[in-house]
């Protein structure tokens, strides 16, 4: 279903039926990341871009509006305009490693 269609179905819906539905799941994932970054924290060795850019992102959540998942995805994209000669790693990481 597109992302759109589904911003459409929870605008029919009240806040606590979108809490009754969704608050569980959402309550899970945000424990999940938690522990995520502590056993980041008690690791060893350099900082991870990766890291870093989850970090960045945590401000972006508090924002109002309804375009959340749009803006961290921005966010987290490379913004060069010209195309790299070569890959840097052989798969997508998820974050750009640029990110400050």
């Amino acid at each position: 279903m597109a992302l759109h269609a589904l911003s459409t179905i929870d605008s029919v819906r009240t806040k606590v039926q979108v809490a009754d539905m969704h608050f569980m799941e959402a309550r899970s994932k945000l424990l999940e990341l938690a522990a995520f970054l502590d056993r980041v924290e008690r690791a060893t060795g350099a900082p991870d871009y990766r890291i870093q850019g989850l970090q960045s992102a945590l401000p972006l959540l508090l924002k109002d509006g309804t375009e959340r998942v749009a803006t961290i995805l921005h966010h987290w994209s490379d913004p060069t305009i010209n195309p790299a000669d070569k890959a840097e790693t052989k798969a997508a990481s998820g974050v750009w490693s640029g990110i400050k």
